[in-house]
């Protein structure tokens, strides 16, 4: 594959995008091909059927190929489900010479330490995001490299997740014959694509209400604060209507989206809707007034999950206001009357996020809908990845030739980012594919 080309596969509960995407000359990223399919096989954001998964990502990803007329051999996965959870925590090392300044080998001895955190069976930690540090007790320090002190001390967000769901997920797109480039927690990749960096720094909430899971990320000060996945999303809002309405899931589905409505005030006693009976029964007419109230009940319900996970961040303390609010994106965000129905709930500025932050300006409308905000950012975090790769091919090649120049021809090299400790887990699930086999 060409090197400034990368592909995001969105494994959903109700569907499976795979998206080609690539830099232009202007920084921005060019979306060249989408395929789409039905997700059969997950459940909540956890694969429970391998066989169906398989199937669905190779449809998604042929349609993919033909519109963008091209073969695709890697991929960059996101991970989302109802198995993930974070935690906050606090850890220390103590530098064997203060003399020297802090560099970054004392940071990843720090990180690698918050990895040996014991954790429930079957969990590992899958994201390790430092928040700030302490350097000899001076607080409030973002960038601690460069200094000199002797104990050097950092709060951590800590994602935890259950780490077969993530070798499933490896498993089935290795079995789709992808190779597996990247993992990335969806939540981030979502962030990713819609939320400016003013936003980040202002502090905004950013939830992504797909069909199976709610992902919420927290940004303050340009640092991601707080995660959370929420075990609900758009199908138990259509399972409602089905079981209320006493009619089929597809019908159930088709109603939400033509005239559901999250606030139940606007619809007036009269106004109905005929749906047809199932084999020459009578046909069903249901008020549109029901329908929002059972829509409503159910939205009510995750909004105010989402809420409490805003108030365990700790938003109202002054230091930790999110001045930009809310942003809501992913499908189920597409409800009408939701935006109110939110800011009435949280007392928060709220707005729907498109991911267009990022895209080339003749982007298709279908491509920037808030249903591909994910997809879009794991095609931006696809990206990154290669930059950073030939960033250190780059300078492997150039150390090579540093050795027999004279230390003045040296130029100063641009500063290489940390590994995240994702790509460290895209080995280890891709050593583990491999050897099981």
């Amino acid at each position: 594959m060409e090197h400034n080309l990368a592909v995001g596969l969105d494994i959903g509960t109700t569907k499976i995008v795979a998206m080609i995407g690539r830099k232009n000359e202007y920084g921005k990223v060019e979306i060249l091909g989408i395929g789409k399919s039905k997700s059969l096989g997950v459940h909540r954001g956890v694969v429970n059927n391998i066989t169906q998964t398989i199937q669905s990502i190779q449809q998604a990803v042929q349609e993919a190929e033909v519109s963008a007329e091209m073969k695709i051999e890697g991929v960059t996965v996101g991970i989302a489900g109802q198995h993930i959870r974070s935690l906050q925590h606090s850890d220390y090392i103590t530098r064997p010479n203060s003399e020297h300044v802090i560099d970054d080998e004392d940071i990843d001895r720090l990180i690698n330490q918050v990895h040996k955190l014991v954790m429930l069976p079957g969990e590992e930690i899958i994201h390790v995001l430092p928040q700030e540090y302490k350097v000899d007790g001076q607080a409030e320090i973002k960038e601690p490299i460069g200094m000199y002190g002797g104990r050097l001390e950092a709060n951590f967000h800590v994602v935890v997740g259950q780490v077969s769901s993530i070798r499933n997920i490896g498993r089935c797109v290795q079995s789709a014959g992808l190779n597996l480039e990247g993992i990335t927690l969806e939540p981030l990749a979502s962030a990713n694509a819609v939320l400016s960096q003013e936003e980040k720094e202002a502090g905004v909430a950013l939830i992504d209400i797909g069909g199976g899971t709610t992902d919420l990320a927290i940004f303050r000060d340009g640092i991601i604060r707080h995660t959370a996945v929420i075990p609900f999303g758009g199908n138990v809002i259509t399972e409602d209507i089905k079981e209320g309405c006493s009619i089929i899931e597809k019908q159930a589905e088709l109603l939400k989206i033509k005239f559901g409505s999250a606030w139940p005030g606007e619809n007036k006693d009269n106004e109905i809707v005929s749906i047809p009976g199932l084999r020459g029964r009578e046909p069903k007419e249901i008020t549109l007034k029901n329908l929002s109230k059972i829509i409503h009940a159910r939205v009510v319900e995750i909004v105010e999950q989402v809420y409490v996970e805003i108030k365990n961040y700790g938003h109202e303390e002054q230091k930790k206001k999110l001045i930009a609010g809310i942003v809501l994106t992913g499908g189920g965000s597409q409800l009408k009357h939701l935006k109110q129905l939110v800011e009435y709930i949280t007392g928060m500025d709220t707005r729907i996020g498109y991911p267009n932050e990022h895209l080339a300006g003749d982007s298709d409308d279908d491509i920037t809908s808030p249903l591909y905000a994910t997809a879009v950012g794991l095609v931006l975090d696809g990206l990154k990845r290669q930059e950073r790769k030939k960033l250190e091919q780059d300078e492997s090649a150039v150390e090579e030739t540093e050795e027999e120049k004279p230390i003045e021809d040296i130029k100063e090299q641009p500063v290489k980012e940390r590994r995240s400790f994702l790509d460290k887990l895209t080995e280890r699930v891709k050593d583990f594919l491999d050897n099981a086999e």
